[in-house]
């Protein structure tokens, strides 16, 4: 094995802690990041990470070559910065590391949401950056992990195969065979508008945690989310909401997976109908609803997710009342401007691109299109 590339991760809540140990365990030189050092402390003193896991999978104690606070000593020898943080940070992190970035690294976001690497590049740009980097984003996030210590965490899955896709695409194949030694579970995922607009959490996560808002709230979360929290009534709302989704992703020419065909595929499920195939996704059966409804199901999918995608809506002809609605409701409930905070197309620089411009600045770049 390859060994000698290293990485840094960015983030070191479950999924990064669980992504900078397997690394580590790898072989490949490994520095972990988080902005609060009393965060990884105990991980900082003992020089590494317990990891423990399913069956076959990865387990040991691996070392760190490094764990930090202090971002540009994080970045300084990384070939690949994985950036393992909530969609919300995204903006935030990519200000923070303009400054740092140097020629010949490659920045992953684990995962983009939607439109997570146009907004990446955005801000870098805006803040001055000029280094000759490639940008990616992951479509879903490739472990299933938890934290079990201040130094232990638990790997419960790796996904086979994830979708992943470079900003521009035309880079996507470098980003694949750069990372493939650590990770050959990745594989093409066409342009960053597939990667985003095949974001199921956009979906599933705000609409279901608001419908439920009443139970949540008298119950903190003592119920089964996706079972007793998914009745027909509910479940019609999430097939709206994805017919909507879909629709978007069709007046870009993407022909984006149903949340039905996305169940069966990732889980092998059968039903007529969304609340068939949910109820019989067994899986899902004794995960708890979210304790608060101050939660990223929230926060995070709102404006990272669902805002971007009716901001594509309303650019490109389509009616998206659905996920509209269930924006305002958010809004509401948090007393928020998740449509301010949000990615909305100005921000991410592209609000005057039409379809076909916009499809040729994420397969091949800026370079062609007036600006």
């Amino acid at each position: 094995m390859n060994n000698k590339l290293s990485f840094a991760v960015i983030g070191a809540g479950n999924g990064g802690r669980a992504m900078a140990a397997h690394l580590a365990l790898m072989g490949f030189e490994t520095s972990l990041f988080n902005r609060t050092y009393a965060h990884i402390d105990i991980i900082g003193k003992r020089g590494g990470i317990d990891l423990e896991s399913y069956e076959g999978g990865p387990r040991g104690f691996a070392n760190l070559a490094l764990v930090t606070d202090n971002l540009e000593d994080a970045l300084n020898k990384a070939d690949v910065i994985m950036v393992v943080l909530p969609s919300s940070a995204h903006a935030e992190i990519a200000q923070n590391m303009a400054k740092y970035l140097k020629d010949g690294q490659t920045v992953i976001l684990h995962p983009g949401r939607t439109l997570g690497a146009i907004e990446f590049d955005a801000v870098i740009r805006k803040c001055g950056c000029t280094a000759e980097i490639d940008i990616a984003e992951a479509e879903t996030f490739i472990y299933a992990s938890r934290t079990e210590g201040p130094a232990q965490t638990r790997i419960f899955r790796i996904k086979e195969a994830v979708p992943l896709a470079a900003l521009p695409a035309s880079k996507t194949k470098n980003v694949l065979d750069k990372i493939r030694v650590a990770y050959p579970q990745f594989i093409d995922g066409v342009n960053v508008l597939h990667t985003g607009l095949n974001n199921m959490g956009a979906i599933f996560h705000p609409a279901l945690t608001i419908l439920n808002a009443g139970w949540i709230e008298a119950t903190h979360g003592d119920f089964q989310f996706y079972i007793e929290g998914v009745t027909p009534s509910v479940s019609r709302v999430l097939e709206t909401l994805d017919r909507e989704r879909v629709t978007v992703a069709s007046a870009l020419g993407i022909r984006a997976r149903t949340a039905q065909e996305w169940l069966e595929l990732a889980y092998n499920v059968s039903g007529e109908t969304l609340h068939e195939k949910i109820h019989n996704q067994t899986g899902y059966y004794g995960i708890k609803a979210p304790a608060t409804l101050n939660h990223r199901y929230i926060f995070e999918d709102v404006p990272m997710s669902l805002v971007p995608i009716a901001a594509l809506g309303e650019r490109y002809g389509v009616s998206t009342v659905g996920i509209n609605s269930v924006i305002r409701l958010a809004c509401i409930l948090h007393r928020t401007d998740y449509w301010r905070r949000g990615r909305t197309l100005q921000k991410l620089g592209i609000k005057d691109l039409s379809v076909s411009e916009l499809t040729h600045y994420v397969t091949h770049g800026w370079q062609g299109i007036e600006q």
